[in-house]
Order: structure tokens, then C-alpha cells, then sequence
């Protein structure tokens, strides 16, 4: 039986934390951006989804949650997942992270979840798809070095760092209204083999994957490589994707009564 409903209740959103050491000490973590950029871009409320491997009720989760975001990380997903070769010494791992967001994506998708995945979580989602990584995209000749330059300033990282071209017709171009843009790339890995059942929604000038959507996916199912939770209301087209991702969450906590039609 559903709760009663409440005309202002936001949404709630499930968002993929990472496993994290911090000071010899184990903690579920996201950083603050993304977690804002849910209440400020999509007017939806955030919920810590822990990388607790397969501890998690995938179907308590789909109940309960009216949309999944797929955070960024420092971390990899582990090149066992897609048949790639092991990863060089010092390269970051999260194994609880990835058993816990891999199982979930496709179980998301079926059952018609919003989903948005950004870096890492875009990654992860044509690794669910059956697709493979690039893991050091800037040794391949003719791509760019996409990875961010730490001996800037933090906001200077995020920047804008090259133009990416938008496929036409695609979701991507529908909800930027344009055919190219800027974005705030900053990556080491990449899409190799784009996995089964998804679409390329945009290319960088070397042909690098930049955004991708789910074939025949019953909700919104969108993944960028790029940033868009960095200052999110200050860029027009980071600011359409959240409120994009915020809508089709508002309409499934609508299919689930928890959200009034007038809302």
C-alpha cells in the first residue's frame, strides 16, 4: 500500500557512493556537487546508495526510489568486467562499488527507472551493456589527453575543456537544442566497444564517446562523460539535463502515488 501522497514531496533519487579509506577508516562517500546538484538542477532529493556489494535489495531500492544517478570517481571499474587487461600498478580500484551499481543498472533500466550516469557511472553503464574500455585513452593516436590537470585550482579543472558534436534527432541534441557544445571533460578512460543495445548521443573532435543513451529503454536513460553537476545552474545545458532527469522522476514517483498530478 502507498503512503499517503503529499504535494510537496521531491522525488527521491538514489545516488551511487563510492568505498572510500579516509584516514585508515572505511566510509560511503559522495562528493558534495553531485548531491547538490540533485536538489539544485533536478528539484529532487538525494539518497546514498552505499557500495555495499550485493548487501543492497536491488527491489527495495526500485521501490522506494523514484531514480538512480551514477556518480563520478577516481576509481576504474575493474578491467575483469569487461575482458580488458589487468590495470597498471597504482591505478584505483572500487570491486564493493562496482557489485553494487553493475547488478543495478540493467535491473533500473527494465523496470523503467530514470537513470543518469556521469563519468565513472557513464562507464559503467556500457561495461553493464557488454561493452569494453579504453583504460588510457591519451596513449592512442589522434585523442586528446582528457585527463584534468591537477596543478590548477580546482574550479579551473572543471572547466571547459573541448567541443563535443552532438548526434542529430538524438536525446542529447533534444534536450541541448543544439548541435554542438562545450563540455567539462576530465577522463583517462573510455568507451572501446560501445556495449549492446546503446546509442552514441555525442563524439569529441577525436572521435572519443562523450554521451550515450539506452535503445528502447521504457524511461529516461542518459550517460555523459563529462560533468554537468559542476555549477550546474550556471550552464544552460548541464542545467537541462538534471531538470530532463528531475521531470521523468517526478513522473515516477507520480505512477507511484507518492507525488499528486497537480504537483
Amino acid at each position: 500500500m502507498h503512503e499517503p501522497v503529499r504535494k510537496d514531496i521531491r522525488p527521491l533519487i538514489g545516488v551511487s557512493a563510492c568505498h572510500r579509506d579516509i584516514g585508515g577508516r572505511w566510509f560511503h562517500a559522495v562528493l558534495d556537487q553531485y548531491a547538490r546538484a540533485v536538489v539544485d538542477g533536478a528539484g529532487c532529493q538525494p539518497v546514498l546508495i552505499p557500495a555495499l556489494s550485493d548487501a543492497n535489495d536491488i527491489d527495495l531500492l526500485l521501490d522506494r526510489l523514484d531514480g538512480l544517478m551514477l556518480t563520478g570517481s577516481p576509481s576504474n571499474v575493474e578491467p575483469h568486467h569487461y575482458g580488458g587487461p589487468q590495470s597498471r600498478d597504482g591505478v584505483m580500484h572500487d570491486p564493493p562499488r562496482d557489485a553494487s551499481t553493475l547488478p543495478l543498472i540493467r535491473r533500473s533500466v527494465d523496470a523503467g527507472f530514470p537513470l543518469f550516469g556521469i563519468c565513472r557511472g557513464f562507464q559503467e553503464i556500457n561495461v553493464a551493456y557488454g561493452g569494453t574500455l579504453h583504460q588510457h585513452l591519451h596513449e592512442l593516436p589522434g585523442r586528446f589527453d582528457h585527463r584534468q590537470d591537477e596543478s590548477v585550482p580546482y574550479d579551473q579543472r572543471y572547466g571547459l575543456r573541448h567541443e563535443i558534436d552532438v548526434t542529430p534527432g538524438g536525446l542529447l541534441a533534444q534536450l541541448v537544442g543544439k548541435q554542438q557544445t562545450r563540455v567539462n571533460t576530465l577522463h583517462e578512460q573510455g568507451v572501446d566497444r560501445l556495449g549492446d543495445g546503446l546509442t552514441v548521443e555525442a563524439v569529441a573532435p577525436d572521435t572519443t564517446v562523450e554521451a550515450l543513451s539506452i535503445d528502447n529503454a521504457p524511461g529516461f536513460a542518459l550517460a555523459v562523460q563529462w560533468h554537468p553537476e559542476f555549477q550546474v545552474l550556471q550552464n544552460p545545458d548541464s542545467l537541462a539535463l538534471f531538470r530532463a532527469f528531475g521531470n521523468a522522476a517526478r513522473e515516477q514517483a507520480r505512477d507511484k502515488g507518492r507525488i499528486a498530478a497537480s504537483f
